[in-house]
């Protein structure tokens, strides 16, 4: 179905039955009557083929018209193949996400960004949970910031129903830079090991286990996702 619609898309030969023509080669363009144009095709052992019906004159080439319509399924095939296909993918928290989850979740985040894809994350409330609806808007804040060297927010925290959304798109293809609060973390994390202090420093005490604990985020990271800077 697709090769016939790509082939009813020209008319040829005798099925072009305009005064005149204009044909197109790689030496330049000329206009001819169309009978002329027929028999140069006949000389040539080739077919003329009529590409911009819509051009004054109509523009043809003078081409094996098997060749030229095996060009065109090749180019569209070729402009197919460079179209990028962006999806969606979805990450999940629920009401008490632990540090393990979260950074597991955190690396596929990272995954899906660098391929190019979205990501739609989003905590679930299921029933009494929902009491504990700015903790989670306060987690996928954290969950932006420390992706903002792989993508960009392009809606803030939001709540629909039972659960709250932030959606991120990739940043374009290049070196991720690192950003001055990413440098900080690592240098504190190798004096900490140096110091060897092992505790790590968003390790959830007993107090605030769970969502509260994975929050913690610096007022900094927060102004610059809500661009209150």
């Amino acid at each position: 179905m697709k090769n016939d619609n790509i082939k009813n898309q020209y008319r040829v030969n005798e099925q072009i039955r305009v005064r005149e023509v204009r044909i197109v080669s790689d030496s330049g363009s000329v206009v001819v009557p169309t009978r002329q144009a027929l028999d140069m095709a006949r000389e040539q052992e080739v077919d003329l083929v009529e590409i911009s019906p819509n051009a004054n004159p109509p523009v043809c080439r003078l081409i094996d018209y098997s060749k030229f319509l095996y060009q065109q399924k090749k180019r569209a095939k070729e402009m197919k193949a460079k179209q990028v296909k962006v999806e969606v993918k979805e990450i999940r928290f629920g009401p008490q996400t632990d540090e393990h989850d979260y950074q597991f979740k955190l690396k596929h985040a990272k995954e899906f960004l660098e391929d190019g894809n979205k990501v739609r994350a989003y905590v679930f409330f299921r029933g009494r949970s929902i009491l504990f609806k700015e903790q989670g808007e306060v987690l996928l804040l954290r969950f932006a910031n420390d992706l903002e060297e792989y993508g960009k927010v392009e809606h803030m925290p939001s709540l629909e129903g039972k659960k709250m959304f932030i959606y991120l798109a990739p940043k374009k293809a290049g070196v991720a830079k690192k950003s001055q609060q990413a440098m900080d973390r690592e240098k504190k994390a190798v004096d900490s090991k140096k110091k060897g202090d092992i505790e790590e420093m968003d390790e959830p005490s007993p107090a605030n286990g769970g969502l509260l604990a994975n929050a913690k985020i610096s007022a900094d990271a927060l102004k610059k996702l809500t661009g209150e800077e």
